[in-house]
Formats: C-alpha cells, structure tokens, sequence
C-alpha cells in the first residue's frame, strides 16, 4: 500500500504485490484462529470443568475472570479477523485495477505505442493526407475530454491511432485513479482497527468493534457479501457452505456473523459460533444507542448472552443461538438440543406482545427449554425451539395495536417460520426426523399461515395449537398434516381461546346500539349458530375443526376475588403450574402421541 498523500502511478499499482498483503492476511487469521481456539477451550471446557467441579466464593471469581478472558479472546478474535478480511479484500480489488492496467498496457504493446510514466500515451505516424498521401504524422494524448482533431479547412484527416491512444490513456487513468481511492479507503479502515492496551476489554471497545465491522462489512461486499446466496434455496445454501475452504468461512464468520448466522440452510453449530459473536457486538452497538429501544434490546441481548456463558447441567440440553437481530421487535432463535443431530425437532413460535426483551430472554426461552427436557424424558434425541422470527402484534401500540386483530404480521411471519424449517430439514443429518411445529397464541395464527404456503411446512410431521384464536383455516385436514397429527390445548379459562369471530363481534356491536347488551348478546349469539366460530376463524377445540384436543389445567379465572387475571393463557408450557399441559406438548414434540391424554371437545 502507499502512503496516504501521495500520488499513486501507473508503474506502482503494476508492481504492486498483493499477494504480499494476502500473505499479511494469512498471519491475522492465524492469530484470529488461535483467539477463537483460545475462547472455544475456556467457554467449552474449563468453565464447565471448573462449575462442575469446584464450589465457593474463590471458584466463582475464577470463572468471573474466565469469562473476562473469554470475552477478551472473543475481541481478539473478531478484530484480527476483521484486519485480515480488510487486507484480503484489498488485495481483491487492487488486482482488479491491476488487470484493467495490464489489459491497457498489452494493448500499447501490441501496437507500439509507448506509456509514459506520466500516463500519456504517444503514438505513431498512420494513415495517409488527403493531399500529398504521406502518412500522418504520430503524436501525444493525454487522459481527458479529446480537443477537436479537425482543423477548420477540414482538409486534414486525424491519425487513426489517436483515438485508440487515448482510449489506453484514459483506461490507465481510471485504474490508477480507482486504484488511490481504494488504497485511500482500506488505509482509513486499517487504521480503525487498533485496540486500547491493557489486558481488559471495556464494554467501549465492543461498541467501537461494533463499527469496524460495519466498516469491514461495507469495504468487503464485492469480495464476500456478494457471494452469500442470498436467494438459493436452503439446501444450496448448505452445499454452498460445505464447498468452501477453511479460510472461507473463517472470513464470512468473522466478518458476516450476522448474514452467515440467520441463513437458513447453514448447519447448528456455525449458526451459534456465527450468532454468539454477533450477539457481542449487537451488545456493542445497542450500548453506543440511547433510548426505550436500545434499553429494551439491551436488556434482552444482556439476559441471552448471561444464559449462554452460564452453560448446562449435565444432563440437560446445551443452548445453541441459531438466530440474532435487532430489526423490527428484534429477533431470536435460540434451540435446546442440536436441532441437526436430533431425531426430534420442535420449534415453538410466540404470539402477542412478543419482543426481543428480558421477558422474551426469560419466559419465552424457559418455555423452549421446558419442551426440550420434556421430550427428552421420553427420547433422548430431542430438541426444541424458540423462534422469534417475526415481528408479534404489540399492545398497546397506537395504531398498531389493531395488528393483532389482522393477518398480515402472521402472513409475513409464516413466509419467513416457513423458510427457517426448511433450512432444519435441509441440515437435519437424520433420514426421516420428526418435526414440530407449535404456535402460540397469535404464535397459533402464524403457524396456520405458514402451513397455506406453497408445500406446506417443510418437514413438519405435526402441529401443536395452544391458547389459540384461530388458525385462518376452519377444519384441521387443512392444515397439510393429516387431521390426526394436529394436536390442541385450549384452557377452560382462556380468554384468548374464546374471542368472538369477527363476523359476531360487528354483529354484537349493531345489537349494542340498537338495545344494549341485551341485544348485543343475542344478535351476537346468532352471528355464531354452532358457537365455534373465533376471530381467526373455527375454534380449534371445538368438534368441528377436527383436531385431537388434549387435556390443560383450567387456570385461574379471568375475574375472581384477587382481581383480572389472564395467567391461564401463559401456563401451557410450564411443568410446575400446568404439569399436563407441559408433558403433552413433549409428548406430541417426542413423537409419542399415543400418550397425549385426551380431552372433550367444546
């Protein structure tokens, strides 16, 4: 590279060397690989060694300054990987100045013209005068706009060489030109990437990593990012992961965590290392943001990260990170068990008033996690998980709060639930693996949408509906399953479960302003014959739509003597406040309906 300030020749860029600056790029990712070997031992095996092993107060700073080396390790990692990256995608794009350069100077050659160190380009004598037929006389051109070549009498011709000289003047020009502002740029981005001494890494120093990465990204598109593919399906995008070298996809991780870790198609493992550095700097970026929305994130990013140093208990299923983001309500996906080796694969999709939030990081997890430990009692080859892959209806929400009563956020969410299990059956290393998919809520109305695209769900064997105001379709066989694989859980004091449709709720509010609630009940009632009909249409509990409803605990009621409650529509999951509901829901996600205990229908 030259100096900044001075000014590149033609001569340089000819002889300039890159792979020189890919040898320098090779040394950084040496070094970013022994971080990341650094980190993957003490966050793999010494913490879980140490918290199995060791108990006390001297123990636990031990695995306090074992995480902080970690962390550490974490930014060596990514900043060596970024300067790497950099000087490979420098030397990218310096040699496609060098071959524009050379393609020029070949062709000067070719017709014996001569490049100056200046640029100009002189040719020789050709053609013939109009008048006294001897050759025309040669000359000197420079890059730029071409003065007139024609004398006023017009009685002389131009040289034919003195077009093709200056198109060769203007070709070298351009390339050195390119050439100085990509060294300009790269130069500028090198020299962002300089950590402060000491041995502790502030959380600062992730917020400026936060944007070298954004600065990498930018400069490295047209080396890596424009090779992504994006619009492949997910199985071509796994062949197109496995046919990479090792120092590939040690650069995409490095430099795209956050592409490479929320493409479906790309195997468990790469996903979680890809998304745990990401998560970090999301962390970083979020800190250098003020207000509710960077608190809010924050706190949730905080809250997963805590959870995936905390580890596992032996015995229990590890934590994988398959997705991050903060676009929108945020994003999240995080699995219980290795969803690629698994047997048994169940994802669970929230409902209203989801958001990347500690409530999401605590409730919403745990709910995953309780699924997970369920179906592993029954078959050890489980896994299940939380997908946050979407943006859920919030409440209250100005105008958006009539979200939740629309299917447009459930649309968009099943084409994208649709996309991430096809990218689990695509990397799923079984022959035949049982899938699941279980909604939620408004979680229940993104899952039906999802199973109305084109094939249905891929790979999905059954579908688990709880606490749902309807699905979009009116009878279970439409689900794409088979009546008898889709399962549902519907609490007697449920009031989401029991929402009118909304054909009976216009028709309640004419009654209301004709007679009050008197009539309002009973034009509603007859809106709704059968008293089956929900907002997202046919009750999925009821007779009608076909499900196999199994047994819930009733939980509290809506209104009793300790005031409003709507907790009977958050417990399906929880094996300590609603045990039968919990250990149905494994049992459907194990592949072991035939012990779903059964209830009536409404």
């Amino acid at each position: 590279m030259t100096v900044v300030g001075t000014r590149l020749t033609w001569a340089q860029l000819r002889d300039l060397k890159c792979d020189e600056l890919e040898g320098a790029a090779d040394g950084w990712g040496r070094a970013s690989n022994r971080a990341d070997a650094g980190r993957d031992r003490i966050e793999r095996q010494l913490l879980n060694g140490l918290r199995e092993t060791q108990h006390g107060a001297a123990a636990e700073a031990a695995v306090r300054r074992m995480r902080q080396l970690g962390r550490n390790l974490s930014y060596v990692y990514t900043e060596c990987g970024l300067v790497r990256t950099a000087l490979n995608s420098l030397a990218f794009e310096m040699r496609a100045q060098q071959r524009v350069l050379r393609d020029a100077l070949d062709e000067a050659a070719a017709l014996r013209f001569t490049v100056h160190a200046d640029g100009s380009v002189t040719y020789p004598e050709a053609g013939e005068g109009l008048i006294d037929g001897k050759p025309l006389a040669g000359g000197t051109v420079s890059a730029g706009p071409a003065p007139g070549l024609l004398p006023p009498s017009g009685l002389v011709a131009p040289n034919p060489h003195a077009a093709r000289a200056r198109d060769i003047a203007d070709r070298v020009a351009a390339a050195v030109r390119t050439a100085g502002e990509i060294d300009w740029r790269f130069a500028g981005i090198l020299r962002k990437l300089r950590a402060e001494e000491g041995l502790k890494v502030p959380d600062r120093t992730w917020t400026d990593a936060a944007s070298d990465a954004a600065s990498v990204r930018a400069a490295a598109r047209g080396y890596l990012r424009s090779a992504i593919p994006y619009d492949a399906t997910p199985a071509a995008r796994r062949t197109w992961w496995a046919h990479l070298t090792d120092e590939q996809r040690e650069e995409y991780l490095a430099v795209f965590p956050d592409q490479i870790g929320n493409l479906d198609g790309i195997p468990a493992l790469v996903r979680d290392t890809a998304n745990r550095d990401n998560l970090q700097l999301l962390i970083g970026k979020l800190e250098g943001e003020h207000g509710e929305r960077a608190e809010t994130r924050l706190a949730g990013l905080r809250e997963i990260d805590r959870q995936l140093r905390a580890g596992h208990r032996p015995g229990e299923p590890p934590m994988y990170l398959l997705g991050i983001g903060d676009e929108g309500n945020g994003r999240a996906i995080v699995a219980y068990g290795n969803p690629d080796t698994a047997r048994n694969v169940a994802a669970y999709v929230p409902g209203l008033n989801t958001s990347l939030d500690k409530g999401f990081a605590e409730g919403d997890l745990k709910r995953a996690r309780d699924t997970a430990i369920g179906a592993r009692y029954y078959d050890s080859s489980s896994a299940a998980i939380v997908w946050l892959g979407y943006d859920a209806p919030q409440t209250p929400d100005g105008l958006n709060s009539f979200d939740v009563m629309g299917d447009e956020r459930a649309e968009k969410g099943g084409e994208s639930f649709n996309a991430f299990m096809g990218g689990l059956a695509a990397t799923n290393e079984n022959s035949d693996p049982h899938m699941t998919a279980i909604g939620h809520s408004y979680g229940s109305r993104t899952v039906g949408a999802a199973t109305q695209q084109s094939g249905g769900i891929p790979g999905v064997d059954d579908i688990v509906l709880v606490g749902s105001p309807g699905v979009g379709v009116d009878r279970a066989e439409d689900l794409g399953v088979g009546s008898d694989h889709v399962f549902v859980g519907a609490a007697e004091n449920d009031v989401v479960t029991k929402l009118p449709s909304k054909r009976q709720s216009a028709a309640g509010a004419m009654g209301w302003a004709v007679a009050g609630p008197v009539g309002a009940g009973i034009v509603g009632a007859a809106a709704d014959e059968g008293d089956d009909e929900l907002w997202f249409g046919r009750d999925p509990a009821s007779r009608a739509f076909g499900a196999r409803r199994f047994q819930v605990d009733d939980g509290p009621e809506l209104v009793s003597s300790h005031g409003l409650s709507t907790d009977a529509h958050s417990r399906y999951f929880d094996p300590n406040r609603d045990a039968v509901s919990a250990n149905n829901i494994a049992l459907v996600a194990a592949g072991r309906p035939e012990k779903v205990k059964a209830e009536e229908y409404r």
